[in-house]
């Protein structure tokens, strides 16, 4: 009776969504905030201030749809009640009114749709294709999409066979779910903010790794997540998983838990730095973790809350999307807007508005020129790297964070004019001092000169 069930269902979802998506793997919390970037910068709120009506249907919308993904999310959930949702559309550069309500004279239109998916993946795919926006910025982050063609898909069964372990044992055959488990280990990075030596890195890696043992469940909430070693424990600004390398485990256990609540602060900075954008002409914020102080989500949503209320007061005037291409960092210790050598804007939070929109205006040709040659200069900087590493024979040649492309470039410049046949194999850091690392790495400073730093 319900034998043809199975391949109706599957032709919906082939006519709706990529060719890709059958294979794709599951999407993480932070991905799908990631990947609804578009969709939400069409539906906030905060873009209807003159239109209260459609404010208050894409609030109370939002909100069903943030529970709907964090159900999601739940281990072992088994079914959710579909849920129909009803949003006012912003027209955008993604957005096209194929398919769907004509935009109004006030630049939006309705959409309605009813969720009734069981993935992540599969859900933010039917949001956004009901709204129109495009997807082929998910297809990136899916890194195990076959190349098979649709048609030999078809071919598979819908219950592949499942042997027992002992047969890839006797047959030599790699066992397709232990490499899925090791493709799933591997979503999550790990890394350390500063460069401690081997034995602190095997001690932090051992901390972690009895956490997951004890409390497996917990640390899966991570997945998709990088997870960086540091003094503190936190979300960082750019949404890292921050381990503060002193906390126990307790506090640990703790961060993990909250990760959910992360992901929904994640998602709503980055509305608000587009928002920014949108009355700045479309200039990009943008959080350099080089060149700025290392912020948790929660400090830097809060700087960039004020800056957004500071600017909507003031409603200085931009042309939009005149800026497109451009990009500023917001600074909390600055008292005067600046353009950094590398062509993005310094923007102090308390900045005044007039002086702002001047300064932004009458800079914007040198920035872009300086973006055009911080390119160029990644390409050389790159070039000398490879020439260094090659002509000393070193295993590895890389740069502390903090130094620019510009002070590489320079020192990669002067060090192949010397002979230096005792840095055969060695891990040479390219640093502000003279220092030898507990791992064997040796730092010397970019402005090395006759092997004393320049003052």
């Amino acid at each position: 009776m319900f034998c043809h069930l199975r391949p109706m269902r599957r032709l919906c979802l082939e006519k709706i969504f990529p060719h890709w998506f059958p294979y794709s793997r599951a999407l993480s919390g932070a991905e799908a905030v990631n990947a609804l970037r578009p969709f939400y910068f069409a539906v906030h709120p905060d873009f209807f201030g003159q239109h209260p009506v459609e404010r208050e249907i894409n609030e109370n919308s939002l909100k069903r749809l943030s529970v709907y993904l964090e159900n999601l999310q739940k281990p072992g959930f088994k079914s959710l009640k579909p849920t129909q949702l009803t949003f006012y559309v912003r027209e955008t550069d993604q957005s096209s009114s194929d398919g769907q309500e004509p935009f109004s004279t006030s630049g939006f239109r309705a959409v309605k749709f009813t969720l009734h998916t069981r993935d992540l993946l599969s859900t933010v795919l039917y949001i956004l294709n009901s709204c129109s926006l495009s997807v082929e910025h998910i297809q990136s982050l899916n890194t195990n999409v076959h190349t098979q063609p649709l048609k030999e898909a078809k071919r598979m069964p819908d219950r592949p066979i499942k042997w027992d372990k002992s047969y890839y044992s006797f047959t030599g055959f790699k066992d397709p779910d232990e490499d899925l488990e090791q493709v799933s280990r591997m979503e999550t990075t790990l890394t350390w903010q500063r460069s401690w030596g081997v034995a602190h890195r095997c001690s932090q890696l051992h901390s972690l790794s009895r956490l997951a043992q004890q409390n497996l469940e917990t640390l899966k909430k991570a997945k998709g997540c990088t997870i960086i070693f540091t003094d503190r424990s936190g979300m960082s600004a750019v949404g890292h998983v921050m381990l503060g390398t002193m906390d126990v485990h307790h506090h640990w256990t703790k961060l993990f838990e909250r990760l959910p609540s992360y992901f929904d602060l994640q998602r709503r900075l980055m509305i608000l730095e587009d928002q920014i954008s949108y009355l700045l002409g479309g200039i990009q914020v943008v959080y350099i973790e080089e060149l700025q102080p290392v912020l948790t989500l929660e400090e830097y949503y809060s700087l960039l809350d004020v800056f957004y209320n500071r600017l909507l007061k003031s409603r200085i005037p931009f042309h939009p999307r005149s800026l497109r291409g451009l990009q500023m960092i917001l600074n909390s210790d600055r008292y005067a807007p600046s353009l950094h050598e590398l062509g993005h804007f310094n923007i102090p939070a308390l900045c005044d508005p007039a002086n702002l929109q001047w300064f932004i205006l009458t800079k914007a040709q040198q920035a872009r020129e300086n973006m055009k040659r911080k390119e160029e200069l990644k390409v050389i900087e790159n070039e000398l790297i490879q020439a260094s590493t090659k002509k000393f024979s070193l295993e590895k040649l890389y740069k502390e964070p903090s130094i620019s492309s510009i002070q590489m470039v320079d020192c990669c410049k002067r060090l192949l004019e010397q002979s230096l046949p005792y840095l055969h194999g060695m891990h040479l850091c390219i640093s502000h001092f003279y220092s030898v690392m507990q791992d064997g790495d040796l730092c010397i400073p970019w402005n090395w000169k006759n092997g004393e730093a320049i003052k």
